[in-house]
Formats: structure tokens, sequence, C-alpha cells
């Protein structure tokens, strides 16, 4: 019998994240997730009238197939991934692991011939600018270690997180899209980040539950020449199956000058050098979710932590476009939240956000305790 929880979350998902409609093309790609839900997906996704098609992958599999292909091969393999996508309405990717570090003796120069001539021309490229499309994570036993938590508790937290009030959620982000329209100068600042940028005149981005799920987060983009200052991120990430800690950045004129990660330092680095657009940064977001509260490894929930802010080096999006292009688009993580070390967040001069919680009255709906009680 079908978990109740997976039927809520096709439900949303299907209803709200991505509204199909009748005779809509709709691709399901899930990777490392059980038929069980995919096949709840397919149900719903034909009840409210689409015509759903379906891929099932394995990390595992992939890897394989990575660690044997070459460019001719992954060329190929792109053409046919992209010749697909081309004919769909709607994406759905819903995307599970049993083990994060999969790809992580897969070679730097491997990953990016399959970002080239795979990922980026289907996804960036073409799904995000051309289909309604919303990707997330599936619930795995090694999330939950990632996380910290038993399984059972890690799943009553991830269909709890991914099924909250995001109408209301995107009610509440109004008043901070409207200010931030108005900024012009942000300022950081915390334990090892002293970083200033101007955000004036790019497009704000609240992300209310259509493109992520779980969601929590509202973003723009750097003026691309504009970023000066230096940022530690105390949140771990992964990027190619490696795990990334204590990264800092020096910046001048927009441009990463320096970067450290510890005894990744060069890993590091060789992904800032995969193009010229990669030293410079793509996106600027505050994280906003009321229910995640700590990094699990996971850029889809870390990105989100109330509290949190990330800063992201490579290719902008077309929706908060700073014209700066490359095939990396890396998030990384600073929660200022007190526990994690603290800081603020100043707009044109005024602290807007103190340790993690918004300063302002009319952005104070958006704090975690406000937050999560309006989404019971």
């Amino acid at each position: 019998m079908t978990d109740p929880r997976c039927e809520r979350l096709a439900e949303v998902i299907v209803g709200y994240s991505t509204a199909v409609n009748s005779g809509e093309k709709v691709l399901i790609e899930a990777t490392d997730v059980p038929p069980e839900f995919t096949t709840t997906l397919i149900r719903r996704v034909r009840a409210a009238g689409g015509l759903p098609f379906v891929t099932t992958k394995q990390n595992i599999v992939l890897r394989e197939l990575f660690l044997n292909s070459d460019e001719e091969q992954m060329r190929f393999i792109g053409e046919y991934e992209l010749y697909r996508m081309k004919a769909m309405n709607v994406y759905i990717g819903v995307r599970g692991w049993e083990n994060a570090s999969e790809m992580s003796d897969v070679p730097t120069d491997t990953m990016k011939m399959v970002q080239k001539l795979w990922t980026n021309p289907v996804h960036l490229q073409h799904r995000v600018r051309h289909t309604r499309w919303v990707v997330m994570r599936f619930p795995t036993p090694s999330m939950a270690q990632a996380a910290g938590m038993s399984t059972t508790a890690f799943e009553d937290f991830f269909f709890r997180t991914c099924t909250m009030d995001y109408a209301r959620m995107a009610r509440e982000c109004e008043a901070l899209k409207q200010l931030m329209e108005r900024t012009d100068k942000v300022k950081i600042v915390g334990p090892g980040t002293e970083l200033e940028f101007s955000i004036k005149g790019i497009p704000v981005v609240p992300c209310v539950g259509h493109r992520n799920l779980p969601d929590g987060e509202i973003f723009t983009a750097p003026v691309r020449d504009s970023v000066h200052g230096v940022i530690t991120f105390n949140t771990p990430t992964i990027y190619n199956g490696i795990t990334f800690e204590n990264i800092k950045l020096e910046f001048e004129k927009g441009r990463i000058v320096s970067a450290s990660a510890g005894p990744k330092t060069k890993e590091l680095n060789e992904i800032l050098d995969s193009d010229e657009g990669a030293r410079y940064v793509g996106e600027f977001s505050l994280g906003i979710n009321p229910f995640i509260l700590h990094p699990m490894k996971d850029t889809l929930f870390d990105e989100k932590i109330s509290g949190s802010l990330h800063l992201t080096p490579g290719n902008a999006y077309d929706a908060a476009d700073n014209g700066n292009r490359s095939q990396v688009h890396w998030d990384m993580t600073l929660i200022q939240r007190p526990e994690f070390g603290g800081g603020e967040i100043f707009f044109d001069g005024e602290c807007i956000r103190r340790d993690g919680l918004f300063v302002p009255e009319e952005l104070q709906g958006l704090n975690p305790d406000r937050l999560a009680a309006q989404a019971e």
C-alpha cells in the first residue's frame, strides 16, 4: 500500500509545483527512487490530463557510464536527451541517493565533459528555460544518516517540509522581494566574512515550491564585477561527489582571486578553473524554510536553511541574470544563526537580518517561529 504521505507529495508536485494541464507531455525522471513513488506520480499526472513519460536511473549505473564514456559518446547522449527534453512541456526530477559520494572517484575532467555535453545543454540551457519544472529529493536511509537522524524521523521531517503551505510562504515573501528590488548595496559580515556587492537592477525571484521541493529562498544576483571582500562558508558542500568544508573565497572586482578549502583546496580550484565564469558569482540568495535548520550535505536542502544565505560561483539564472556564464553553478551556504557563529546582512546600510532573524517589522513574518506556525 502506498504511503499516504507520498500521495500528498505527488498532489503538491503535479497540482501546485508544476500545475500540469490536460494534454501536456510530462517527463518524470526518477533516480534511485522506489518504483511505488514513480507509479504514484504517473497516476497523478494522468488524473490531471497530462501524458506521463518516464526515465528511471541509478547513480551507481551512471558512475559506470561516465567512467566508460568518451567525448563522442557523451555528445550523442546529450543530443538524445536534449531531443527528448525539447518535446516536453513539464519536467519532474525526483532524485534519491544511496551514496552521496558515488561520483567521488570519477575524474574531474570526465565530470566536466558530462556537464558540458549533457547536463548543461539539456538542463541549464533548455529544461530551465523552456519547461515548467520541479526538482526534488526522495528520502533514503543515506540521507537520514547525513542529516544525523533516524530513517523514520527523517521521513517525517522530509514530508512535512515538502508539503508545507508554500502559497502562504509566497505571500510572506512579497515584502522582502520589494525591499531587495529597491536595494543597491549589500554587505555581509560574520566570522571570517566581510563581503560587499551591488544587486541594483537585478531581478529578484522568490522560490516558494514551484521549482524545488523542499523550497524556501529568495534569490537575485550581484552585479558581476561588484563583489569585493572575503566570505567563509560554514556548511559542508558536495560537488561532483567530493565533500568540501570551510571554503573561503576572496574577491576583487567580482572575481575570486583566492580560494581555499583545507585539504581540498586543489580540487576546489580545479572546479573554479573550469572556465572564466566559474570565478564570478551568478546568484545570491537568502534561505527561509522554517523546518530546515541544520546542514545535511545536500544542496537542495542546505540552501533553504532558515537564517542562511548562499553565494553561487558560476552560471546565473535567466530569471535574475547578471550576464555571468559558466558550466559551473555551485551554491555555497553560510548559516548565520547564533549556534553557527552569527552574522549580519545590511541593505544600503540598514541591518535587515541579524543572527539569522529578520529585523524590520514588515519582514518578521519570515522568521522561523512565525512562518512555521503559519505553516501548520
